[in-house]
């Protein structure tokens, strides 16, 4: 009989980038802490794992990181102002965090690529599959992917990827996904991965997204993989290695994701983002669509 493979319970979060599109914004305040209306968007990927059952997390991040550290510890003195004040209701969204999960903190020290951070988690992880997110790549929470990422790793064993449909002009920006199907609806088996490729060299429009599930085989295969593209060591290279050689922590599956995703890395998406949430919130959300509609339609008047 084979014996049921373990259930994930470990995440580890990217967060050692330096943000450099958000210059100068960022030049002392981590990227991961810019607020998606009122709260920062590392908070939502934390969420995003715990509400996955995910509830050990492990953030990888670098200089000038420490106020993420800050943000899920207990800060008395506010937490006190606030209950003398009787303000109960921002107490509690201040306190939030401090109870998502258990957060551990490594520091990648030089920033050598996405596959040189994910190694640095392998003392953490151990011998026991793990999930990867990134920390600007926001997932809807009505949009359970990770979810259903764990389960087709728990079932079939090796890695699994996130893949999303982009526009064809777009494919460069991303990792790109060779695949074949294994039968189950928006399960892929990964037959190639290509790190940023031409438009014309692109295997298919399936893009890799922030999101991995990924067998301890990894750590295995990261540290016999060479830098690649931009001279660093790349977690897609591995990736790669691992859906197309009989090495440790393959196959490589794809779920092909169709739900709401933000990328907060980019500006403009940032932006939309910021409304895309701002209007669907309850106490935000009817005062601020009315206002958004005036702009938009004194814009447009303003255009013809």
């Amino acid at each position: 009989m084979t014996s049921p493979r373990p259930r994930i319970s470990k995440a580890v979060i990217a967060a050692a980038g330096l943000g450099t599109r958000f210059l100068p914004a960022t030049k002392a305040t981590p990227k991961e802490m810019l607020p998606v209306v009122d709260q920062p968007a590392i908070q939502y990927v934390v969420e995003e794992a715990t509400s996955a059952g995910l509830t050990d997390v492990l953030m990888i991040t670098g200089r000038n990181k420490r106020p993420l550290e800050d943000h899920f510890d207990r800060n008395y003195e506010l937490e006190d102002a606030l209950r003398r004040k009787g303000d109960l209701d921002r107490l509690s969204r201040v306190q939030e965090s401090t109870a998502l999960a258990t957060m551990h903190y490594v520091r990648q020290g030089d920033p050598k690529g996405l596959g040189h951070a994910v190694l640095c988690a392998a003392p953490h992880v151990g011998d026991q599959p793990f999930a990867v997110l990134l920390g600007d790549d926001l997932i809807d929470p009505r949009d359970p992917l990770l979810t259903r990422m764990t389960a087709v790793q728990e079932e079939r064993g090796g890695s699994v990827i996130a893949l999303m449909e982009v526009d064809p002009s777009q494919i460069h920006l991303y990792g790109c996904a060779a695949v074949e199907s294994t039968g189950q609806d928006g399960v892929h088996r990964v037959t190639d991965l290509v790190e940023k490729p031409d438009r014309a060299d692109a295997p298919s429009n399936l893009a890799v997204i922030g999101r991995y599930v990924l067998d301890p085989g990894v750590f295995e295969v990261l540290r016999e993989t060479p830098p690649g593209r931009g001279g660093e060591i790349q977690l897609t290279d591995a990736l790669q290695t691992m859906a197309t050689s009989e090495v440790s922590g393959g196959p490589v599956y794809g779920v092909v994701f169709k739900g709401r995703r933000y990328d907060t890395g980019d500006r403009a998406d940032y932006l939309r983002t910021i409304v895309r949430l701002a209007c669907e919130r309850e106490d935000l959300g009817p005062e601020f669509r009315a206002w958004l509609k005036t702009y938009v339609n004194e814009e447009m008047r303003a255009l013809e």
